[in-house]
Protein backbone atom coordinates (compact mmCIF):
# COMPACT_ATOMS: atom_id res chain seq x y z
CA UNK A 1 0.00 0.00 0.00
CA UNK A 2 2.94 2.29 0.58
CA UNK A 3 6.68 1.93 0.09
CA UNK A 4 9.25 4.42 1.37
CA UNK A 5 12.93 4.01 0.47
CA UNK A 6 15.78 6.25 1.61
CA UNK A 7 13.46 9.22 2.18
CA UNK A 8 15.32 12.46 2.86
CA UNK A 9 14.14 15.95 3.70
CA UNK A 10 16.40 18.93 4.26
CA UNK A 11 15.46 22.43 5.37
CA UNK A 12 18.46 24.65 4.72
CA UNK A 13 21.36 22.83 6.32
CA UNK A 14 19.18 20.71 8.63
CA UNK A 15 18.35 17.11 7.76
CA UNK A 16 14.84 16.48 9.11
CA UNK A 17 14.63 13.03 7.50
CA UNK A 18 17.81 11.07 6.87
CA UNK A 19 17.29 7.83 4.94
CA UNK A 20 13.86 6.71 6.19
CA UNK A 21 12.70 3.33 4.81
CA UNK A 22 9.51 1.42 5.64
CA UNK A 23 6.38 -0.05 4.05
CA UNK A 24 2.79 -0.97 4.90
CA UNK A 25 0.61 -3.85 3.72
CA UNK A 26 -3.10 -3.85 2.91
CA UNK A 27 -5.27 -3.93 6.03
CA UNK A 28 -2.35 -3.15 8.34
CA UNK A 29 -2.45 -0.55 11.12
CA UNK A 30 0.96 1.12 11.26
CA UNK A 31 1.78 3.55 14.08
CA UNK A 32 4.46 6.20 13.64
CA UNK A 33 5.96 7.19 16.99
CA UNK A 34 8.67 9.63 17.93
CA UNK A 35 9.50 12.66 20.08
CA UNK A 36 8.72 16.18 18.94
CA UNK A 37 10.94 17.12 16.00
CA UNK A 38 11.56 13.49 15.01
CA UNK A 39 10.14 14.00 11.51
CA UNK A 40 6.71 12.34 11.88
CA UNK A 41 4.65 15.21 10.49
CA UNK A 42 7.07 15.80 7.62
CA UNK A 43 6.91 12.11 6.70
CA UNK A 44 3.11 12.08 6.71
CA UNK A 45 2.86 15.27 4.66
CA UNK A 46 5.19 13.81 2.02
CA UNK A 47 3.13 10.61 1.85
CA UNK A 48 -0.08 12.62 1.51
CA UNK A 49 1.42 14.66 -1.33
CA UNK A 50 1.32 17.94 0.58
CA UNK A 51 5.08 18.41 0.80
CA UNK A 52 7.89 17.80 -1.69
CA UNK A 53 10.75 15.59 -0.53
CA UNK A 54 14.44 16.36 -1.02
CA UNK A 55 15.38 12.82 -2.11
CA UNK A 56 14.35 9.19 -1.97
CA UNK A 57 11.69 7.01 -3.56
CA UNK A 58 8.09 7.07 -2.29
CA UNK A 59 5.18 5.06 -3.64
CA UNK A 60 1.70 5.39 -2.17
CA UNK A 61 -0.93 3.14 -3.75
CA UNK A 62 1.57 2.60 -6.53
CA UNK A 63 2.05 6.28 -7.37
CA UNK A 64 4.49 9.03 -6.49
CA UNK A 65 2.53 11.34 -4.15
CA UNK A 66 4.41 14.34 -5.54
CA UNK A 67 2.62 13.85 -8.88
CA UNK A 68 -0.57 12.04 -7.82
CA UNK A 69 -3.72 13.34 -9.50
CA UNK A 70 -7.34 13.62 -8.38
CA UNK A 71 -8.17 9.97 -9.01
CA UNK A 72 -5.20 8.93 -6.85
CA UNK A 73 -6.20 11.39 -4.10
CA UNK A 74 -9.72 9.97 -4.08
CA UNK A 75 -8.22 6.69 -2.85
CA UNK A 76 -6.76 8.38 0.26
CA UNK A 77 -8.40 9.51 3.48
CA UNK A 78 -6.98 12.09 5.88
CA UNK A 79 -8.18 12.76 9.45
CA UNK A 80 -6.52 15.84 10.87
CA UNK A 81 -6.36 16.73 14.54
CA UNK A 82 -9.37 19.01 14.07
CA UNK A 83 -11.73 20.17 11.36
CA UNK A 84 -13.27 23.60 10.99
CA UNK A 85 -16.73 23.43 9.44
CA UNK A 86 -19.98 25.22 10.10
CA UNK A 87 -21.70 24.03 13.25
CA UNK A 88 -25.11 24.39 11.61
CA UNK A 89 -24.45 21.45 9.27
CA UNK A 90 -26.30 18.29 10.26
CA UNK A 91 -24.30 15.06 10.28
CA UNK A 92 -26.12 13.31 7.42
CA UNK A 93 -26.29 16.49 5.30
CA UNK A 94 -22.57 17.19 5.60
CA UNK A 95 -21.52 13.64 4.76
CA UNK A 96 -23.89 13.50 1.79
CA UNK A 97 -22.50 16.81 0.49
CA UNK A 98 -18.88 15.70 0.84
CA UNK A 99 -19.64 12.35 -0.74
CA UNK A 100 -20.72 14.00 -4.00
CA UNK A 101 -17.08 14.93 -4.65
CA UNK A 102 -16.18 11.23 -4.95
CA UNK A 103 -19.01 10.12 -7.22
CA UNK A 104 -16.82 10.02 -10.35
CA UNK A 105 -13.86 8.19 -8.78
CA UNK A 106 -14.98 4.59 -8.28
CA UNK A 107 -12.32 1.95 -8.93
CA UNK A 108 -12.72 -1.79 -9.61
CA UNK A 109 -14.17 -3.45 -6.53
CA UNK A 110 -14.65 -0.18 -4.61
CA UNK A 111 -17.81 1.89 -4.97
CA UNK A 112 -17.36 5.53 -4.02
CA UNK A 113 -18.64 7.31 -2.05
CA UNK A 114 -19.58 5.19 0.95
CA UNK A 115 -23.43 5.08 1.27
CA UNK A 116 -24.18 7.76 3.85
CA UNK A 117 -26.44 5.80 6.21
CA UNK A 118 -24.07 2.82 6.14
CA UNK A 119 -21.13 5.14 6.86
CA UNK A 120 -22.98 6.76 9.76
CA UNK A 121 -23.65 3.31 11.21
CA UNK A 122 -20.02 2.22 10.80
CA UNK A 123 -18.75 5.23 12.80
CA UNK A 124 -21.47 4.82 15.44
CA UNK A 125 -23.43 8.03 14.79
CA UNK A 126 -26.82 6.61 13.77
CA UNK A 127 -28.50 8.28 16.73
CA UNK A 128 -26.91 11.63 15.85
CA UNK A 129 -27.51 11.56 12.06
CA UNK A 130 -29.96 14.46 12.21
CA UNK A 131 -28.08 16.50 14.82
CA UNK A 132 -26.28 19.75 14.17
CA UNK A 133 -22.51 19.41 14.46
CA UNK A 134 -22.41 22.08 17.16
CA UNK A 135 -24.46 19.77 19.43
CA UNK A 136 -22.15 16.75 19.19
CA UNK A 137 -19.97 15.67 22.11
CA UNK A 138 -16.20 15.57 21.73
CA UNK A 139 -16.19 11.84 21.07
CA UNK A 140 -19.05 12.12 18.59
CA UNK A 141 -17.27 14.99 16.85
CA UNK A 142 -14.18 12.84 16.44
CA UNK A 143 -16.28 10.03 14.98
CA UNK A 144 -17.59 12.54 12.48
CA UNK A 145 -14.00 13.53 11.66
CA UNK A 146 -13.32 9.90 10.81
CA UNK A 147 -16.51 9.72 8.73
CA UNK A 148 -15.34 12.78 6.78
CA UNK A 149 -11.96 11.12 6.25
CA UNK A 150 -13.44 7.87 4.96
CA UNK A 151 -16.53 9.12 3.09
CA UNK A 152 -14.67 8.40 -0.16
CA UNK A 153 -14.03 4.81 1.00
CA UNK A 154 -10.23 5.21 1.05
CA UNK A 155 -7.86 2.34 0.65
CA UNK A 156 -5.29 4.15 2.83
CA UNK A 157 -6.25 6.32 5.82
CA UNK A 158 -3.97 8.79 7.62
CA UNK A 159 -4.86 9.52 11.27
CA UNK A 160 -2.98 12.41 12.89
CA UNK A 161 -3.04 12.26 16.72
CA UNK A 162 -6.59 10.88 16.58
CA UNK A 163 -7.46 10.92 20.31
CA UNK A 164 -5.85 14.12 21.59
CA UNK A 165 -8.05 15.49 24.40
CA UNK A 166 -10.23 12.37 24.66
CA UNK A 167 -11.43 11.05 27.98
CA UNK A 168 -10.81 7.32 28.61
CA UNK A 169 -14.31 6.29 27.50
CA UNK A 170 -14.16 8.20 24.23
CA UNK A 171 -10.66 6.87 23.56
CA UNK A 172 -11.82 3.28 24.02
CA UNK A 173 -14.75 3.83 21.65
CA UNK A 174 -12.43 5.33 19.06
CA UNK A 175 -10.11 2.34 19.28
CA UNK A 176 -13.08 0.05 18.62
CA UNK A 177 -13.91 2.15 15.57
CA UNK A 178 -10.38 1.84 14.15
CA UNK A 179 -10.49 -1.95 14.53
CA UNK A 180 -13.87 -2.00 12.79
CA UNK A 181 -12.50 -0.03 9.82
CA UNK A 182 -9.79 -2.59 9.19
CA UNK A 183 -12.25 -5.46 9.62
CA UNK A 184 -15.11 -4.04 7.53
CA UNK A 185 -13.27 -2.49 4.61
CA UNK A 186 -9.71 -3.86 4.86
CA UNK A 187 -8.49 -0.27 5.18
CA UNK A 188 -4.78 0.34 5.68
CA UNK A 189 -4.21 2.90 8.44
CA UNK A 190 -1.14 4.99 9.19
CA UNK A 191 -1.46 6.89 12.46
CA UNK A 192 0.77 9.23 14.38
CA UNK A 193 0.43 9.37 18.14
CA UNK A 194 2.29 10.31 21.31
CA UNK A 195 0.18 7.82 23.28
CA UNK A 196 2.26 4.65 23.66
CA UNK A 197 -0.65 2.71 25.12
CA UNK A 198 -2.74 3.66 22.10
CA UNK A 199 -0.05 2.51 19.69
CA UNK A 200 0.26 -0.80 21.53
CA UNK A 201 -3.51 -1.41 21.39
CA UNK A 202 -4.13 -0.32 17.80
CA UNK A 203 -1.03 -1.03 15.73
CA UNK A 204 -0.03 -4.26 14.04
CA UNK A 205 3.38 -2.66 13.59
CA UNK A 206 5.18 0.30 15.12
CA UNK A 207 7.82 2.47 13.46
CA UNK A 208 9.79 4.71 15.82
CA UNK A 209 11.46 7.84 14.43
CA UNK A 210 14.14 9.77 16.28
CA UNK A 211 16.62 12.25 14.91
CA UNK A 212 15.18 11.89 11.42
CA UNK A 213 15.90 8.14 11.28
CA UNK A 214 13.98 4.96 11.97
CA UNK A 215 15.37 3.36 15.10
CA UNK A 216 12.79 0.57 15.39
CA UNK A 217 10.31 -1.27 13.20
CA UNK A 218 8.22 -4.16 14.50
CA UNK A 219 5.25 -5.16 16.66
CA UNK A 220 5.10 -3.94 20.26
CA UNK A 221 6.01 -7.43 21.50
CA UNK A 222 8.92 -7.77 19.09
CA UNK A 223 10.39 -4.42 20.08
CA UNK A 224 9.93 -5.08 23.78
CA UNK A 225 11.64 -8.47 23.57
CA UNK A 226 14.66 -6.90 21.91
CA UNK A 227 15.18 -4.29 24.59
CA UNK A 228 14.32 -6.63 27.44
CA UNK A 229 17.64 -8.38 27.78
CA UNK A 230 16.73 -9.26 31.35
CA UNK A 231 13.47 -9.59 33.23
CA UNK A 232 13.01 -8.16 36.72
CA UNK A 233 11.76 -10.68 39.30
CA UNK A 234 10.32 -9.48 42.61
CA UNK A 235 9.19 -11.65 45.52
CA UNK A 236 8.74 -11.73 49.28
CA UNK A 237 10.19 -14.35 51.63
CA UNK A 238 10.02 -14.40 55.41
CA UNK A 239 8.86 -10.80 55.50
CA UNK A 240 11.71 -9.49 53.31
CA UNK A 241 11.33 -8.10 49.79
CA UNK A 242 13.76 -9.26 47.07
CA UNK A 243 14.49 -8.05 43.53
CA UNK A 244 16.61 -9.88 40.97
CA UNK A 245 17.30 -9.47 37.24
CA UNK A 246 17.67 -12.56 35.07
CA UNK A 247 18.01 -13.25 31.37
CA UNK A 248 16.00 -16.49 31.76
CA UNK A 249 13.17 -15.59 34.13
CA UNK A 250 11.44 -18.98 33.83
CA UNK A 251 14.54 -20.88 34.89
CA UNK A 252 15.24 -18.51 37.79
CA UNK A 253 11.67 -18.78 39.13
CA UNK A 254 11.77 -22.57 38.89
CA UNK A 255 15.03 -22.70 40.87
CA UNK A 256 13.65 -20.19 43.36
CA UNK A 257 10.70 -22.44 44.21
CA UNK A 258 12.86 -25.57 44.27
CA UNK A 259 15.06 -23.91 46.87
CA UNK A 260 12.49 -22.06 49.01
CA UNK A 261 9.14 -23.67 48.16
CA UNK A 262 6.01 -22.17 49.72
CA UNK A 263 7.98 -19.51 51.60
CA UNK A 264 8.10 -17.51 48.32
CA UNK A 265 5.17 -15.10 48.10
CA UNK A 266 4.03 -12.07 46.07
CA UNK A 267 6.00 -13.22 43.03
CA UNK A 268 6.07 -10.73 40.15
CA UNK A 269 7.95 -11.01 36.83
CA UNK A 270 8.18 -7.76 34.94
CA UNK A 271 9.39 -7.50 31.36
CA UNK A 272 9.95 -4.32 29.42
CA UNK A 273 6.81 -2.87 27.86
CA UNK A 274 6.51 -0.55 24.88
CA UNK A 275 7.08 2.52 27.04
CA UNK A 276 10.33 1.10 28.44
CA UNK A 277 11.41 0.17 24.92
CA UNK A 278 10.57 3.57 23.50
CA UNK A 279 12.35 5.50 26.25
CA UNK A 280 15.45 3.31 26.02
CA UNK A 281 15.81 3.76 22.28
CA UNK A 282 15.14 7.50 22.27
CA UNK A 283 17.66 7.99 25.10
CA UNK A 284 20.25 6.05 23.08
CA UNK A 285 19.70 8.31 20.07
CA UNK A 286 19.87 11.46 22.17
CA UNK A 287 23.08 10.16 23.74
CA UNK A 288 24.61 9.68 20.29
CA UNK A 289 24.14 5.94 19.99
CA UNK A 290 21.51 6.12 17.25
CA UNK A 291 23.29 3.84 14.79
CA UNK A 292 23.72 1.11 17.39
CA UNK A 293 20.09 1.45 18.39
CA UNK A 294 18.89 1.14 14.82
CA UNK A 295 20.98 -1.99 14.27
CA UNK A 296 19.83 -3.55 17.53
CA UNK A 297 16.10 -2.90 17.27
CA UNK A 298 15.23 -3.11 13.57
CA UNK A 299 12.96 -6.10 12.94
CA UNK A 300 13.56 -7.58 9.47
CA UNK A 301 10.24 -8.72 8.00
Amino acid sequence: MLEVRDLRMRYGTTDVLDGVTFSARRGEVLALLGPNGAGKTTTIEILEGFRMRSAGDVRVLGADPATGGERWRARLGVVLQSWRDHGKWRVRELLHHLGTYYADYSTPGIQRPWPVDELIEVVGLTGQAGKRISRLSGGQRRRLDVAIGIVGRPELLFLDEPTVGFDPGARREFHDLVHRLTDVDDTTILLTTHDLDEAEKLADRIVILAGGRIIADGSADELSRRVAGEAEIRWTRDGSRYVHSAADATRFVRELFLQYGDTVADLEVRRAGLEDTYMTMVRDVEAGRGSAAAAAFRVVR
